[in-house]
């Protein structure tokens, strides 16, 4: 824990490097966000195959940057890296970490990273705080959903900054992912490497259309989301001081919920 926390300490502040002119983001000064992950992987929002021990359900630490349209942790339909792979499938960040660190050293494109504590149930909240630059507007994170065979949840270059301003609030519902390195069906199975390597796919109710599948619903239209994030810019007093944090109450997710 000691080793982790010093290593996002070193990335965080040694990567804040410039990059040339992106015109994503013209606000004049950095912004600060307070990032909540809520998990709502319930036995009620989906009862199949739900994990009730070793392990049961839950979510690892979240790894996330800032940073330019130059760089990306993950993206759907592209294949993952070795980093992602690792995170997605064992929940060790060491690779993606230093991919990210290589990403800031290399072609300037990380403005920070951050990252939040596990979450040692399906459903809780995890928050930390980040900070964007103008050139680096952008959030990507990545939560290991724990058991799995190689599945996440994540936001891949969420743009924060409209024109010349900052977001003040912004609440994604979030969709389970395959890595596409394992070929596991369920929550439980045993370690399958995806040889070749297939491409990152959302995973929803009816796609894999395998019956075995943790995730399959065929009597769905769509799957609950599983987990959401909410990022709230801190607003500065006139004292200069940071806006006291409210915590966010987690929404109903059982599937017998309307989902839009």
């Amino acid at each position: 824990k000691v080793i982790w926390t010093v290593l996002v300490a070193m990335l965080g502040s040694g990567s804040s490097l410039p990059v040339g002119e992106d015109a994503l983001c013209t606000a004049e000064e950095l912004a600060k966000y307070r990032i909540i992950f809520t998990g709502k992987w319930s036995q009620a929002a989906f009862p199949k195959q739900y994990p009730l021990y070793r392990p049961p359900a839950q979510w690892s630490s979240l790894l996330g940057v800032t940073h330019s349209s130059d760089y990306s942790m993950w993206k759907k339909n592209e294949y993952a890296s070795n980093g992602v792979r690792d995170f997605a499938e064992k929940g060790e960040a060491w690779a993606l970490m230093k991919e990210i660190e290589e990403a800031g050293e290399k072609i300037q494109s990380v403005h920070g990273i951050f990252s939040a504590p596990a979450i040692s149930s399906g459903t809780g909240q995890t928050s930390t705080e980040l900070e964007t630059h103008p050139r680096h507007p952008l959030v990507s994170f990545v939560v290991r959903i724990v058991p799995s065979p190689d599945w996440f949840v994540g936001i891949d270059s969420l743009n924060l900054c409209e024109g010349d301003r900052w977001m003040d609030e912004v609440a994604v519902d979030l969709f389970p992912y395959d890595a596409g390195t394992d070929s596991g069906f369920t929550f439980s199975s045993p370690n399958f490497a995806t040889i070749p390597q297939d491409t990152v796919t959302e995973i929803t109710c009816s796609s894999p259309s395998h019956p075995a599948n943790s995730f399959y619903y065929p009597k769905l239209k769509i799957l609950p989301p599983i987990a959401q994030v909410t990022m709230v810019k801190i607003k500065k007093t006139q004292l200069g001081l940071s806006a006291p944090f409210i915590n966010l109450p987690a929404k109903s997710n059982e599937i017998i919920d309307t989902v839009s």
